[in-house]
Formats: C-alpha cells, sequence, structure tokens
C-alpha cells in the first residue's frame, strides 16, 4: 500500500501530480487506485474539475470526499482550503467499492439496510469508511442499524462539515454518483491480505457528580436532575449565555457510558428555555457527569493510543477529528495531536462535525473525539527505526495544575458521595441488627399496598404477605444474662432474616418493627408460600445455640393483603396472626 499527499493549488499543478501517480502506477502492480478530496470549499465548479481530471488521467481511479472544517495533510492541519490524499492499493487481493446514497432522516433506515445486504453480497468486505452529511438530522437510527452490519466489519468516518461552523450545509460526492447536500459515500474495502485498526481517542475526563438526563429529545437537552440543563455551566462554572458560550463550554462537554463505552457530548448553543442544543444526541434517563478538556492530559491520552496503534505496523493513517479539537487548540496548536502518527505512516484526515466508529457491534456517533483508521496490505513489515514519537514539546511528563486540581476535586466527590450514601443508610437502618429500622419498613409496606386500596373486593390481586415475629420470652435473656447477650441473640435472628429471606424470596424487605419484634414485607408472594417461608425462619432460628444464651425460639404470624384495605389495617391482621402464634403455645407459625 502507498500513498501519496498533496494540497491543491490549482488545476495545472494537480495534473503535474496526477502525472506523477500515473507514472508510478504504470512501474507497479496496482490493483486499485483511491482518492480521497476534503475540502473546505463547497464550489461545485472546483470539486467538478478535480474529479474531472482524475476521471481523464487516470480513469480507472475511485474517488469520493466531502466538505469539511479543515483538512489533515501528512499529519498537520492544512493551510490549503483542499487536501487531496491517493491510497494505491498493491496487493491483487485487495478490493474496493464506493457506494453512495441519499440520506435523511426518512431514508435513513433504508440506507442502512441496503448497506447491510451489500456488504453480504461481499464476504471480501473488512472495512467501510463512511463520509456523511448529519447537520439538522438525528443520526441515532441510522448508527443503530449500521450496526447490523455483518460482525467483524470496521466502520468509522466523519461527518462532513462548512469552514464556517455556524453554517449548516455540507456536502458529499463520489465518482458515479456526484454531488449531494444531503448523503452519506462509503468506501467498501477488504481482501484476504487487507488489515485494519481502529480506535478513538477523547482525552476528556469526568469530572465532578453524577446528573441525570430527566428531559431529552434527539439532540436537546432540556432537564438535568430535573432542572434547566444550561445551569449546570453557569452553576458550576460561571458560562454566561452569551456569544462565547460555545468557546468556554468545549473544554466541559458532557461525559456518560452508552454501549459499553464512554461517549462525549457537546454543547453548541443555549436556548431561551435554559434547554441546550447538543451536537448530537443523547438520551433520557442516562447519568452523565461534565469533563474538562486539558492539553497535557489530552496529549498523553495521544500517546497512548499513538502506541497501540505502532504495535499494528500500518501503512496509511486517516484521523477524523472533531472541529471543536480544533477550536480547542486553536489553529496554531491542533495538529500536536496528529503529527505524531506521521511517525509512524503517511497521516491525512479532516475536521469533522461527527466522528463515527463501530466498537464492538455497535456503531457510535461520537463529539469531541479523536477517530483513527490504520490500514495496511500483508503481514506487518517491521523495518526497526520506525517508532512512534512525541517530541519533548508535546510530552514534558508534567502533569498540569487542572489536572491535579480535577483528581482532587474527583476524590472529594468521590469521598462526599460515600459518606452521602452512608448517612442515607443510616437513615433508614436499625443500628444493632442493620436491617431496615420500623419507619423504612413501614413506609415500604404503604407503598407495596397502595396497588390493593380502590380494588373491589374478590378483584384479581398478585398477592403481598408480611410475616411478623417475635422472640419468645426474650425478656427472660435479657434479665438472666444481660442486654449484651440479648443483643447476641437479636443479631443472630436478623442474620437468619438475612440469609433465609435472600435465599427463599430475594425480592423480600426485613426491618426491626421494636424491641424483639421483626417484620418481612414478602412482594409477589401468596400466604401459603409466605407461611411455607416463615417455618423455615422458625426452623433455622430455633437450631441456634447461642454459646450463653443456649437455644431460643421465635413466634411468627402470617397474612395476606387483601383487595381494598391499606397498610395499617393489614398490619393488624398480621400482629393478630403473631398474638395467636403466642397465645397457643409459641415457638410456631400461624397465618390469617
Amino acid at each position: 500500500m502507498r500513498q501519496f499527499q498533496f494540497e491543491y493549488v490549482n488545476d495545472t499543478e494537480f495534473r503535474k501530480e496526477l502525472t506523477k501517480i500515473r507514472q508510478w502506477c504504470r512501474a507497479k502492480v496496482v490493483s486499485n487506485v483511491l482518492f480521497t478530496i476534503f475540502t473546505e470549499s463547497m464550489d461545485r465548479t472546483l470539486i467538478d474539475g478535480i474529479c474531472f481530471a482524475i476521471d481523464e488521467m487516470l480513469p480507472e481511479a475511485l474517488y469520493f470526499g466531502c466538505s469539511t472544517n479543515g483538512n489533515i495533510i501528512n499529519g498537520k492541519k492544512s493551510e490549503c482550503p483542499v487536501g487531496i490524499t491517493c491510497t494505491i492499493f498493491e496487493y491483487p487481493s485487495t478490493h474496493l467499492e464506493l457506494l453512495q446514497y441519499k440520506l435523511t432522516t426518512k431514508t435513513a433506515v433504508a440506507v442502512a439496510e441496503n448497506l447491510i445486504r451489500q456488504v453480504d453480497e461481499k464476504p471480501w468486505v473488512k472495512a467501510v469508511e463512511l463520509l456523511t452529511t448529519i447537520r439538522g438530522m438525528s443520526m441515532t437510527a441510522f448508527c443503530e442499524n449500521l450496526s447490523r452490519v455483518r460482525a467483524g466489519v470496521s466502520i468509522f468516518g466523519g461527518g462532513a462539515f462548512s469552514s464556517d461552523m455556524d453554517e449548516n450545509v455540507a456536502c458529499v460526492f463520489s465518482k458515479g454518483y456526484g454531488f449531494m447536500e444531503n448523503g452519506v459515500a462509503f468506501a467498501l474495502i477488504g481482501g484476504e491480505d487487507f488489515h485494519v485498526k481502529t480506535m478513538y481517542i477523547d482525552g476528556w475526563k469526568p469530572l465532578g457528580r453524577e446528573m441525570k438526563v430527566t428531559r431529552a429529545k434527539e439532540s436537546i437537552l432540556y432537564e438535568l436532575d430535573g432542572k434547566p440543563a444550561y445551569d449546570t455551566y453557569y452553576k458550576y462554572l460561571h458560562i454566561k449565555n452569551d456569544e462565547s458560550f460555545f468557546q468556554n463550554t468545549l473544554e466541559f462537554p458532557f461525559f456518560y457510558h452508552h454501549n459499553g463505552i464512554d461517549i462525549l457530548r457537546a454543547p453548541i448553543a443555549s436556548n431561551p428555555d435554559g434547554s441546550l442544543t447538543m451536537t448530537s444526541d443523547i438520551e433520557e434517563n442516562v447519568s452523565t457527569r461534565m469533563a474538562y478538556g486539558d492539553p497535557w492530559t489530552i496529549l498523553d491520552i495521544v500517546r497512548e493510543g499513538g502506541e497501540k496503534i505502532h504495535q499494528f505496523y500500518p501503512e496509511v493513517i486517516t484521523i477524523f477529528s472533531c472541529a471543536a479539537r480544533r477550536t480547542f487548540w486553536g489553529n496554531e496548536e491542533v495538529s500536536k495531536e496528529s503529527m505524531p502518527f506521521q511517525s509512524m505512516a503517511p497521516t491525512s484526515g479532516f475536521y469533522t462535525s461527527s466522528e463515527f466508529l463501530r466498537t464492538g457491534i455497535h456503531v457510535n456517533q461520537h463529539n469531541v473525539t479523536l477517530v483513527v483508521a490504520a490500514m495496511r496490505e500483508g503481514e506487518p513489515s517491521i523495518k526497526g527505526d520506525e517508532v512512534f514519537s512525541m517530541t519533548e514539546e508535546n510530552m514534558t511528563g508534567k502533569v498540569s495544575m487542572i489536572n491535579r486540581l480535577a483528581t482532587f476535586t474527583e476524590a472529594a466527590t468521590d469521598e462526599l458521595e460515600e459518606a452521602n450514601r452512608k448517612l442515607s443508610e443510616m437513615a433508614i437502618t436499625d443500628g444493632l441488627t442493620r436491617l431496615l429500622n420500623r419507619k423504612e419498613i413501614q413506609h415500604r409496606i404503604s407503598r407495596g399496598t397502595k396497588g390493593y386500596v380502590g380494588k373491589a373486593p374478590g378483584s384479581p390481586i398478585s398477592g403481598l404477605s408480611l410475616i411478623m415475629l417475635d422472640i419468645d420470652n426474650f425478656k427472660k435473656v435479657n434479665d438472666t444474662y444481660g442486654h449484651k447477650i440479648g443483643d447476641e441473640v437479636l443479631i443472630g435472628l436478623s442474620n437468619v432474616l438475612k440469609n433465609t429471606i435472600s435465599s427463599l424470596a430475594p425480592g423480600g424487605f426485613t426491618g426491626r418493627w421494636g424491641g424483639e419484634e421483626f417484620m418481612v414485607m414478602l412482594p409477589d408472594c401468596r400466604a401459603d408460600r409466605a407461611g411455607e417461608i416463615a417455618e423455615e425462619l422458625r426452623r433455622h432460628f430455633s437450631e441456634i445455640e447461642f454459646s450463653v444464651a443456649g437455644h431460643q425460639t421465635v413466634s411468627l404470624g402470617v397474612t395476606e393483603s387483601i383487595s381494598g384495605e391499606d397498610a395499617d389495617t393489614l398490619c393488624i391482621r398480621v400482629d393478630e396472626a403473631l398474638y395467636d402464634a403466642k397465645a397457643n403455645g409459641k415457638n410456631q407459625v400461624v397465618v390469617k
């Protein structure tokens, strides 16, 4: 595999480059030639002229491309509006085919299904590179259906963009299909000697506490924890809703887990109602955290990713980098994260409106991310002098102040969340037995019986039963051996309750009702089954021999909720059943 990269200056200079490529191809064994054209300009005359020159001078070559927010040539951000790469495949076994479709919200599923069918018909396909317009369109259905492409096929690519990030126009084009402002172009590549390795690199790290997305629709994030989403940026970062909002929030996108991986979503605008327009769709009911971007941290993640790519020994590398990263770094610094890949293999790409990558079976739409696709033909060619390098200017081993502060904040947040968790647990837990306290078990019984209140007597119910139990002659234990020994008996019974209920009724709840009395709530359990469980509790407890108190027993009452009654009525009836067990001789179960 060989690659030529150059910036398009004018037609004359371009034809000179094409002449060199044609001469090189005539002297070598070539199976396929693919031109990739990335252009900040959507000038149809310019694009048509480039395509016409390729058709005229290399009629067998294929080409495709898209509009961009900037281009990467030889690992660096290009100052030229048009960047062109020519990838020459040398192995006869390598196959290449282009497809292009009109892409809208209505056609997204059909496009994905067509691609699936094409890949199924071509067992040689190992990789699908996509260039797509996305502005103003939800890509969720498109990505979900692309995930059905045959397992093992790599899918990667980028969203077409404009040189002006505020413009909502973009285009794709390819040989045989032409120019489309709403479309997607695919390059199908494969063969037994073709190999590909892909990865994504973000470098942004989660910061602070988790928040729940309580309201969202497609790319509009309305609420976090029930409050307007914009409030998060103002409360924690004092970022104002003005013309600098996008620039100021780039360092702090949202971070959440999706399809088994970490995804970033950045806001591009804050709306009058406090909602945020995100770069891509975000789901409701997911937990998200704010993330922070720090140059040192980002470059460290780039180094880790580059070292993994180096072990693949690529022959060419394509980078799809979010335009937000370009804005984050600035034009002078952005090449710091792409240039290191050039030390391994010719590296090209463009700055995108979104990045796409298949991880596992899922095709995910990324933002603020670097997607890297490394390719080669044949077995690795190890020359010995090939190294992945990041200059001292890029990496000095220092840890930045923001990284230290973020680490401190993260640790402090974890400690606070753990303290809050323990406080919440203490509020509902009995201190001695570690079972639910009376207030909490009463609350759960009340909540559990709400489904029965108001139902007509005799109407179908799923069953909710209670078991109330009391240690027989417990006062005698305390009077004879003291309260410390009595506490050992109480703890022993609580352990029997925990172990037996978790084994026989995993959905049940156990609580200390008061003193030596305990309550068990069994949702979806009829009285006959509750009676069997109560008998197991009675038996297990009676078999314990305490070191001082010896064997002890319990009496148990069991009852089941009746349609139309409330929690108080249910608790009175189970208490009556326990009273009957005590009155009838203790150490027994009474179902009432």
